[in-house]
């Protein structure tokens, strides 16, 4: 069979792997940053151990091509560290080795993946004998050993006595949720795990990491996404680490930690509860930061966030709670700060990168918002996204003395829009997020970028006709801006708000489930698709929608909003 691999035409002979193929075509190097972790095949991801052709199919001229082969045409991405794919195929592998390196040092233990902390992952092991430095020389071991990684497939009921066994309850609770027959595995001696996704081909390929002690277990350290070669310098962030515990300590108070746990609440019709008092929690969050502002004399509060945080039903909750305080809010959105967009110069692809600082007429807000907090009035534009322009509607704007403007938007919290000769207590930030705390089980955790996807991907659907091959499309780009503008500044808020709810998978299944197993896998978003389908597969749908307040964020993506009536 003829392939076209990165552009280079092969002849693939029966059994050669693709890995094998690579180095016959000479592009397997020692550099992570050029060297190939996996392939794409139309919308698949495949381990570079996968054989593009069988002695099947070889004996067999007529027998049809497996799915992937023939949608791609014989054609293969090459996918790199520089990719998301490709540096997930990473960290899945990454996590194979830390908890072999963990089994085999302290046999029973529990180890935990907690959270992703810039380019490190907090993995917490309850143990007083856990040493990070034993643990990092283990790791460099099996690393050294280079150990092939295969997956193979064994009955569901088989994984689950197997995880039971072997003392990880975790695992065979949420096995027990599975509908399909079948469970894959990779495999070292008695150990075994997955982690729902591809892997590199060996051990051998992690080439550029480190391992240091933090408080409760460890921290590893991935390589630098724009110089792959080199490790990332890793930042303390003790605001995002504290809210993030704090949203464990929540999953704990609601016997919500697992989505085995999620499960057995929605089938007990315990769910209700799980919601008002999730909600309950919300509101007395939302009540705490007002107090923050009104204790400060703050005048001004900026708002910001990532794509589907929930920014706008926060920014509604909080006017409420500032009115208990007496005080009156007005409402403004950084949108309205645009530039006309035949103003804004392309990027390097001919492309608006519409996430970008330079969108925003920063000098404009500066100078607004200064004289706004000088008691001045001040007149505010407003952006048509119809006409791609600002307009102005003679809008104008002066704070009395008991008035607070919250100010809503992606890039609120960058140092360039702060106004020079400011009183400090005058203006106080705020950062919203979906840091959902909730795992699969104690090896694989949710990415919490997941559910904005999944918010995202419900609201445009169902309130602006957008399908989930658009949304899908976009999502990179829309995480790429995150990165560049938003994340590097969320440790500059005066307060994190985690705006994540335990109970919305089960609810927002419902509503995105048979719109995510409709993707074919000709699609260039299959792979993404498929990531989130195959959690999904463990959650049990919840229809409970007339529990949830409508003031809820939920409702912000699920539709019946108060604040967009």
């Amino acid at each position: 069979m003829k392939l076209t691999i990165d552009n280079r035409e092969i002849e693939a002979r029966t059994s050669q792997t693709l890995l094998e193929l690579v180095r016959q075509l000479g592009l397997d190097t020692d550099r992570l940053s050029t060297r190939p972790l996996a392939a794409k095949l139309a919308g698949e991801t495949f381990t570079l151990n996968y054989v593009p052709v069988r002695l099947k199919e070889e004996l067999d001229p007529t027998a049809p091509q497996r799915r992937a082969m023939a949608a791609s045409g014989g054609v293969v991405k090459l996918l790199r560290y520089g990719d998301n794919t490709g540096r997930e195929a990473y960290t899945r592998t990454v996590q194979f080795v830390l908890f072999l390196a963990l089994r085999q040092l302290w046999p029973g233990v529990t180890a935990k993946m907690n959270c992703t902390v810039g380019q490190g992952l907090y993995i917490q092991v309850l143990s007083d004998d856990f040493d990070a430095e034993k643990l990092k020389a283990r790791v460099a071991e099996l690393i050294a050993e280079d150990i092939p990684l295969h997956r193979r497939r064994i009955t569901t009921p088989q994984a689950i006595d197997y995880f039971r066994s072997d003392g990880q309850e975790d695992k065979a609770r949420l096995l027990s949720w599975r509908t399909a027959p079948h469970f894959d595995v990779y495999t070292h001696g008695d150990f075994a795990d997955y982690y729902y996704g591809e892997m590199m081909p060996s051990t051998g390929y992690i080439t550029v990491w480190d391992i240091i002690p933090v408080q409760g277990g460890f921290m590893f350290i991935f390589p630098d996404p724009q110089d792959p070669d080199r490790l990332a310098q890793f930042n303390q962030m003790p605001n995002f680490f504290r809210v993030f515990n704090e949203g464990e300590k929540w999953c704990q108070l609601l016997d919500c930690e697992t989505v085995a746990d999620l499960n057995e609440l929605v089938a007990s019709g315990k769910i209700r509860e799980l919601i008002r008092v999730n909600e309950a929690l919300h509101e007395k969050s939302y009540s705490q930061v007002a107090d923050m502002i009104t204790e400060r004399g703050a005048k001004a509060v900026l708002l910001a966030g990532p794509s589907s945080s929930g920014k706008t039903t926060s920014a509604n909750r909080l006017a409420v709670q500032l009115r208990v305080h007496g005080m009156r809010p007005v409402l403004m959105s950084l949108d309205d700060y645009y530039i006309d967009r035949d103003k804004i110069a392309p990027g390097p692809d001919g492309k608006l990168d519409l996430e970008h600082i330079n969108t925003i007429d920063t000098d404009l807000f500066r100078y607004d918002l200064k004289r706004l907090l000088e008691g001045q009035e001040v007149e505010l534009p407003s952006f048509s996204f119809k006409l791609g322009r600002r307009v102005w509607k003679g809008h104008k704007l002066k704070l009395d003395a008991d008035s607070v403007v919250i100010v809503e938007g992606l890039h609120a919290l960058n140092p360039m829009l702060m106004p020079e000769d400011i009183a400090p207590n005058l203006i106080f930030r705020m950062y919203v997020s979906a840091l959902i705390p909730l795992n699969l089980d104690n090896h694989n955790r949710i990415p919490t970028s997941y559910l904005r996807l999944l918010r995202r991907t419900v609201r445009d659907y169902e309130t602006r006709g957008s399908s989930v091959e658009h949304t899908m499309g976009m999502w990179e780009s829309v995480q790429r801006g995150e990165k560049r503008w938003i994340f590097p500044y969320q440790e500059n808020a005066d307060v994190i708000f985690n705006s994540s709810t335990l109970y919305e998978l089960a609810v927002l299944k419902k509503h995105i489930y048979p719109l995510l197993t409709a993707v074919p896998p000709e699609e260039s978003c299959y792979d993404e698709v498929r990531a989130i389908v195959k959690i999904l597969n463990f959650v049990k749908e919840a229809d409970v929608d007339d529990e949830i307040p409508p003031t809820s964020l939920v409702r912000e993506f699920i539709g019946g909003n108060a604040f967009y009536r």
